[in-house]
């Protein structure tokens, strides 16, 4: 829809809609007032019927009563015919034989006044049954005393209710209509509308007349239907459409004409704009008055204008910005070197603001910041080595607590802080609980749930300016890219460690025991000291797994590896070898030592059983046992494969003396000849004694980084020499 049509509908939404409603209300108004008085008229003349009917049945109960009082029934019940308080008189015998019974009486069905049920035919007339009883109350006969219900009475009640009456015929399958006062063309539509009525509701009929039932009650046996011709004047519906079709054709008139002379200017300003997005920066507005519209074409005429020298300082800035975006891909694709992604993201969003200096600085546990990368500040370092940023009154405190960037002019600055005129300093996140975070220049969805990571801060726009929104939106891309860069070395990280661990217990698997013994066997040779293995297997696992199911067994290598990480040092390292066995490593410890350790972990796997789930929700309580075989480079081998090899020699002998104990490998000094049993021993050349040296349990993790498996976290004690901890 043009906007012309759209003023024109506006217009008449406005001017029409009034009238229309109006209207409505007009029509619903006289329809719900003739209605309200129609229902009235109704109720009133139900109630007038119910007591019009009830008064008969009084009077027909007293004629019955008269005859049963006086011993002359047949005389009695002529005189009550005769004053016209009955149509008819019948006396019965208690057999039901008629022994008295006026002449001319009305045909039957008669309906008794006082009969709780609907009626299952026709209703010929309305009967008073009254008994008659002995002096001692035996039974003689009955009374009765009846009117006739025909043309005559229905008539009566119109004229008693004011209303039009018709009396029902329910006894065919298809209701019809026994009397009325109705006219005969209007019978039809009054049953038809009567046979959907349901207690006291009130209807109407296509040619204007409401209507209600009146019974059948108790107490009013007949079926009757009540009716009312509409109050509502004649042809009020005509006019009312006739006026509302004539203020229409008018205000579609007057409405286009006024769309049509507020759309000309900006049909005019349309065109412009075409030629203008076609290219023609050229393309001008005449400004016609000093209104909306005529501000709005010098606006346009202003915009033009500048558009077209801020096309040429795009094209260049584009172009380097270009460059950048590529460095910064490059280098978030091809590597996971954390100081270098954040050089390549700060230089870049040096150049893009044309800032003198910036800062990466990432949120320690601590509560503090540290500068990871800086660019342009004199004296400042970054990296590991840089100094830490408490959250004091500062510039990148607020934006780290309050996770809103900041941007101005800088009245004074923290001694944390870099003297600077302007500045800007917005917060990158990563959603808590996900792995990835949110793409570069997009805000966090919920940034209430985000975990801050850290604040990128600009110093000193070139050429004095104050740095602007654009700027601002420019740096929330750049730090979307940090926040991306230090997901994702963590993300490597991670993976890094997963390959390296055993999933069911959490230990270091195979793979990183031969390079964890490579790396523990060549710093021990360089440094002169001993590095001690113990090869521990559970006994008798395969029963465990055969009685108590192979989840049961998963339980209890997952406890033994938690009991095992609360017996080391946080220095020493466990491994899940394979199935039920496993190696841990203690460097700087010797023979003594070892043995000290495997009899704590010999005592914390025997004396509590692991209780696992049964069936039926039933626990069973498993005691099992461990064997430990020791071995110590150097003393029983020069390799660190020869180390583990030696072990689990260890650990066979240790099987062979019964289980739940340890041993000692053989030291390579008693070498068994051939031929001489176990009684024949050959002396090899001494060993040269080593020293073990002390390490405390909060020694510095190898330079690889990578976690120790230990009590994650717990503070341990200093070992004494050859008893780790």
């Amino acid at each position: 829809m043009t906007l012309r049509g759209r003023l024109t509908a506006a217009f008449l939404a406005v001017a029409f809609g009034p009238i229309l409603f109006g209207a409505v209300f007009v029509a619903s108004t006289v329809t719900a007032v003739d209605r309200s008085r129609a229902t009235e008229r109704l109720a009133v003349a139900a109630t007038a019927v119910r007591t019009s009917i009830d008064a008969l049945c009084q009077q027909l109960r007293a004629a019955a009563d008269a005859v049963a009082l006086t011993v002359d029934r047949p005389g009695a019940a002529t005189q009550v015919v005769g004053r016209g308080l009955a149509a008819a008189v019948q006396v019965t015998d208690v057999t039901g034989r008629i022994v008295v019974a006026t002449p001319d009486a009305p045909p039957t069905p008669w309906r008794d006044c006082a009969a709780p049920d609907r009626p299952n035919g026709m209703v010929a007339a309305l009967a008073v049954r009254v008994e008659l009883r002995d002096d001692g109350g035996n039974p003689l006969g009955t009374v009765t005393a009846a009117h006739p219900v025909d043309p005559l009475l229905v008539a009566r009640l119109a004229a008693v209710t004011g209303v039009a009456v018709t009396l029902l015929d329910e006894a065919a399958p298809r209701a019809t209509v026994a009397h009325s006062t109705e006219s005969e063309g209007g019978r039809e539509a009054v049953l038809a509308a009567a046979s959907a009525l349901h207690g006291e509701q009130v209807t109407s009929t296509p040619d204007g007349r409401y209507l209600r039932r009146a019974g059948p009650t108790r107490g009013q046996p007949l079926p009757l239907v009540l009716s009312v011709p509409s109050d509502q004047p004649a042809g009020l519906y005509p006019v009312l459409v006739a006026v509302v079709l004539l203020a229409a054709l008018l205000g579609v008139a007057v409405a286009w004409r006024l769309a049509r002379v507020t759309t000309r200017p900006l049909v005019e300003l349309a065109g412009a704009v075409d030629r203008v997005t076609a290219g023609d920066l050229t393309a001008r507005v005449p400004v016609r008055s000093g209104d909306e519209i005529g501000r709005l074409a010098e606006a346009f005429n202003r915009m033009t204008r500048e558009t077209g020298g801020y096309l040429a300082a795009l094209a260049s800035s584009r172009d380097q910005l270009r460059g950048h975006l590529a460095v910064l891909g490059d280098t978030l694709a091809s590597t996971h070197d954390l100081q270098r992604i954040l050089r390549v993201i700060l230089h870049s969003a040096l150049a893009a603001t044309g800032a003198r200096a910036g800062a990466v600085l990432l949120t320690e546990p601590g509560g503090g910041l540290v500068a990871q990368c800086t660019e342009g500040l004199d004296g400042r370092r970054s990296g590991p080595t840089a100094p830490r940023v408490p959250l004091a009154d500062s510039v990148v405190r607020t934006v780290a607590a309050t996770g809103q960037p900041c941007r101005g002019r800088a009245e004074a600055t923290s001694a944390e802080e870099p003297p600077c005129h302007t500045y800007i300093a917005v917060p990158f996140a990563v959603e808590a609980g996900e792995s990835g975070s949110s793409r570069p220049g997009e805000d966090s969805p919920s940034a209430a749930h985000a975990r801050p990571l850290g604040v990128l801060a600009l110093y000193d726009r070139l050429g004095g300016e104050e740095f602007d929104d654009d700027d601002l939106a420019t740096l929330r891309t750049f730090a979307g890219h940090v926040a991306v860069a230090l997901d994702n070395v963590r993300v490597h990280e991670e993976a890094q460690r997963l390959s390296l661990t055993d999933p069911l217990t959490g230990l270091w698997n195979y793979r990183y025991l031969r390079e964890s013994l490579r790396r523990e066997v060549e710093r021990a040779s360089r440094f002169g000291r001993m590095v001690s293995v113990l090869v521990l297997d559970l006994d008798r696992f395969k029963k465990i797994n055969d009685s108590y199911g192979h989840a049961a067994g998963d339980t209890v290598l997952a406890e033994f590896a938690r009991r095992v990480r609360g017996e080391i040092r946080e220095v020493d390292l466990a491994f899940r070898q394979g199935g039920e066995e496993f190696v841990v490593l203690l460097p700087e410890t010797d023979a003594r030592g070892a043995t000290i350790v495997a009899d704590r972990l010999g005592a914390a796997i025997r004396n509590t059983p692991v209780t696992v789930p049964g069936h039926a929700g039933v626990g069973h309580s498993i005691r099992f046992t461990v064997s430990i075989g020791i071995a110590v480079y150097p003393d029983h081998a020069e390799s660190g494969l020869r180390v583990l090899e030696a072990a689990d020699e260890a650990l066979y002998a240790a099987k062979a003396a019964g289980r739940d104990t340890w041993r000692v490998a053989r030291h390579p000094s008693r070498i068994a000849d051939p031929g001489e049993g176990d009684a024949g021993v050959r002396r090899a050349p001494a060993v040269p004694p080593t020293r073990e040296m002390p390490v405390t349990a909060a020694a510095r993790s190898p330079a690889d980084g990578l976690p120790r498996a230990g009590p994650g976290g717990a503070t341990g004690t200093s070992a004494e020499p050859g008893e780790p901890g």
